[in-house]
């Protein structure tokens, strides 16, 4: 019997499971790095699942696990901030340039007064300060409420013995924030401001949701199994630009030139990636690269963009994950609609 593209898909990402798991799998998986300390004993858990745009979802290993999204949500925290103040005024307090350092880094893009972007720790206090709301609990309820339309959870939660542990383990954000309080980059109370960051990054999320939450920026901004928006597609245009330039620390120029994959890591060792039109991905295994990547994810990327023809910028041709047709994909059937040679290109090309 003919395998259904279902099947198809799940063989594939069981596989890469499988290699990639396996000791020795990851070369260079050198762990440098756990946050909070007690992933340490986690590090041979390994999440990988994936979801569609059509809503179908694929789940291997350790893919119901729950971990703390940390930096991943400074992904929808930009989001609502751009929601609620427009493209324009956001840019002018948070730029989307790459900004070369390490995420906490305490450097500022000094010609426009301002942080380089929203997926390194100074950008994403500016997009928590740009977040609507009359109290620091009504913010972390409005970014709550979108984070749950994402995942199509509506029990997703913040939770609050990682939220304990940031707050009192959190001095260089502290003075970061004061730093550019004083600067005119950062308004109102700094204390506030600080939990409303660190509550978004202490809701906690398993990969198959994180997927779900990929799929859904993949698809424009609405939830693939509910249809129900999260983000209007225009600040999803944007959102998924800028974790393509600076979704992977220092290390986000590089991976834009060699994966093609707009992504977002954190330290707890999560990766979400979304394949516009096409693919949510979210991966979690806690050990990190030297950038604070979790390799086994980085090397999932890879192989998607490698192995299955998944870069963005890759002819749609070249896509190898089960039988998914990417958008404008050219097949047999399409040569008729665009013969090659002379004959068919408009006037004057």
């Amino acid at each position: 019997m003919e395998q259904t593209e279902r099947e198809i898909v799940q063989l594939q990402l069981d596989e890469l499971h499988r290699t990639l798991g396996r000791p020795g799998g990851v070369p260079d998986a050198r762990v440098v790095a756990y946050y909070p300390p007690s992933m340490a004993a986690q590090a041979h858990l390994f999440g990988l699942a994936a979801t569609d745009v059509e809503g179908t979802r694929w789940t291997v290993g350790d893919a119901d696990v729950r971990f703390p999204l940390h930096s991943i949500s400074k992904v929808f925290t930009y989001g609502l901030a751009l929601e609620d103040n427009g493209r324009e005024e956001v840019l002018l307090r948070v730029g989307v340039e790459p900004s070369g350092d390490p995420f906490n880094s305490i450097t500022f893009d000094e010609v426009n007064h301002r942080p380089f972007n929203p997926m390194i720790n100074a950008g994403a206090l500016v997009a928590a300060n740009l977040v609507h709301g009359g109290s620091k609990e009504e913010k972390v309820e409005r970014l709550l409420t979108r984070l749950r339309i994402y995942a199509g959870n509506p029990d997703l939660a913040v939770d609050e013995d990682v939220l304990a542990e940031q707050l009192v383990s959190n001095d260089r954000n502290t003075s970061l924030s004061y730093l550019m309080r004083s600067l005119g980059m950062l308004h109102g109370d700094i204390e506030d401001n600080l939990y409303v960051y660190l509550a978004a990054c202490s809701v906690t999320v398993t990969a198959a949701e994180l997927s779900t939450m990929a799929a859904t920026l993949a698809r424009g901004g609405a939830n693939p199994f509910t249809g129900v928006p999260a983000l209007p597609r225009t600040y999803t245009r944007d959102v998924l630009s800028v974790m393509s330039m600076c979704g992977m620390y220092d290390a986000a120029g590089q991976w834009a030139y060699d994966v093609g994959i707009p992504a977002k890591s954190s330290v707890s060792g999560a990766i979400l990636a979304a394949i516009p039109d096409a693919i949510g991905v979210g991966v979690w295994s806690p050990g990190l690269d030297r950038h604070g990547n979790s390799a086994r994810g980085v090397a999932v990327c890879r192989e998607l963009s490698d192995r299955f023809g998944l870069h963005v910028f890759a002819d749609p041709s070249e896509s190898r994950l089960g039988r998914i047709v990417r958008p404008g994909r050219r097949d047999a059937d399409a040569t008729e609609m665009y013969p090659s040679g002379d004959g068919w290109l408009p006037d004057g090309l």
